[in-house]
């Protein structure tokens, strides 16, 4: 293993190892300040995070609206002030050492609001902001303007250029690195465009080389790029290390961080993460986000793959093949199904699967009666925690609606990740976590169920293991 050289990130040379930022109070002031402490880059979560009482009792996010408008008010106002309070948690932790970042979704509700209100009231704390889902163009500005560098995340060279040549050219002092986030091995949202296949990764290596390139071009040859995604020993990466192609390099892990004594996650969680084999991260597209995303299988995967694949075409009069008639919702209104579809239809009613529920495309899932109420109810409960979601059709715009029918092969990604966050329940929750998560059990720095500092994680990493 060659020897691990500090870098310059946001202004003060450290260790060239990133926390990755998770959401909803994945990683939080204690995991990113204890990350900070050891010498390398502590990122919390800017995305819904926690804030306590006066007695240090998590505040429970609670919405009381009527509306979906209020409740989004509600929303970013917890946002903001869960943020500063991780911020000043992570900041005192740090004690000094290392950085501090924020994470921060592009496509989650009101993200330059809820940015702005963090490093406003925790100004001073906060040395930089990594921003991914999305195309965070505005991201350059925002940070600048309160003195913090800036790391977009990106999938591609493609992606980088064109936020450089639209943004981040007019703000090039505050770029502090740009994160690749590798879109078959990343947990939790990947950066899948449409003309990648999800079944078919791509090496990182060209592609991190052609960003690189891309980035020359634009006289950033030394700004450092972070390899995120299915990394885990430092050994197999060797090779990047001062590798003239690459460039100055650091590497940020997300799924090892899970693992550790200041992780906030549950002990069910952790000892779930022990048990993981390959192929038990599953790459699917069933967030409202509409991006592809990483996550553990289990009972609320497995629903949604069912609820999914219970699905045929309908219309609402007879045309071509579609004139097989079923009656359906409480009004028993006819539609009309190819014959097959009709059979297929009726075999999952008399299983149970009596709900049938329209969707967008003009398509009808099957599901029990109580999923079906569960479904309507936490789309008429949406808070709007996104710039725009496909299952409640909330959008944050002057409308307040995507304008599309709501779709209910989806679900409500706010109630699922706070859920699993403050509870032990993991299986009937989304469980985000990178490809490599199967590690952990091989491992043997986590034998007979160990679970390390981050301090003495940091320090195992630094060796090459």
């Amino acid at each position: 293993m060659k020897t691990l050289n500090p870098i310059i990130l946001s202004g003060r040379e450290v260790l060239p190892l990133v926390e990755g930022g998770k959401g909803i109070g994945i990683s939080n002031g204690e995991s990113s300040g204890a990350w900070a402490r050891a010498g390398g880059v502590g990122t919390f979560s800017g995305v819904n995070a926690d804030s306590y009482d006066a007695d240090g009792r998590e505040i429970p996010q609670l919405y009381k609206g009527r509306t979906r408008r209020e409740r989004h008010e509600e929303l970013v106002a917890y946002a903001v002030k869960g943020g500063i309070t991780q911020a000043q948690i992570s900041h005192d932790l740090a004690g000094g050492e290392g950085r501090i970042h924020v994470n921060v979704l592009w496509e989650m509700a009101a993200a330059e609001r809820v940015l702005e209100g963090v490093l406003q009231g925790a100004r001073g704390l906060v040395h930089g902001v990594t921003c991914g889902a999305g195309m965070p163009y505005r991201i350059a500005q925002l940070a600048s303007g309160y003195g913090v560098y800036y790391y977009p995340i990106v999938s591609s060279a493609r992606a980088f250029r064109a936020l450089w040549k639209r943004a981040y050219h007019k703000f090039p002092e505050w770029l502090g690195g740009v994160v690749y986030e590798d879109p078959w091995l990343a947990g939790g949202h990947n950066g899948l465009s449409n003309s990648e296949d999800p079944l078919c990764p791509e090496p990182p290596y060209p592609r991190v080389r052609a960003l690189r390139a891309a980035m020359r071009e634009f006289g950033l040859e030394q700004t450092p790029v972070v390899m995120a995604g299915g990394v885990w020993y430092l050994r197999d990466w060797a090779d990047w290390i001062d590798n003239p192609e690459i460039g100055p390099v650091c590497f940020q892990f997300g799924t090892r961080p899970l693992l550790t004594q200041e992780s906030p996650i549950s002990d069910a969680w952790k000892q779930r993460l022990l048990t993981l084999e390959p192929g038990d991260v599953y790459l699917n597209r069933f967030s409202p986000t509409g991006f592809w995303s990483s996550a553990v299988r289990n009972s609320f995967l497995q629903e949604l793959h069912e609820r999914n694949e219970r699905q045929v075409a309908y219309t609402s009069a007879p045309i071509g093949e579609h004139d097989a008639e079923l009656p359906i919702g409480a009004r028993r209104r006819v539609v009309y199904l190819t014959q097959p579809d009709r059979n297929r239809a009726q075999g999952w009613i008399e299983a149970g699967f009596t709900e049938a529920l329209r969707t967008p495309d003009s398509t009808l899932i099957f599901v029990t009666p109580e999923r079906g109420l569960q479904i309507r109810t936490d789309q008429i409960e949406c808070m709007g925690c996104l710039s725009a979601c496909a299952f409640s059709n909330w959008s944050q715009d002057e409308r307040g609606t995507t304008g599309k029918k709501a779709d209910p092969r989806s679900f409500c990604i706010q109630k699922t990740l706070q859920n699993i966050r403050h509870s032990t329940e993991i299986e009937s929750n989304l469980m985000f976590a990178g490809h490599g998560a199967y590690c952990f059990k091989r491992d043997p720095f986590y034998a007979n169920g160990f679970v390390p500092t981050v301090a003495q994680l940091v320090e195992r990493i630094a060796t090459g293991d």
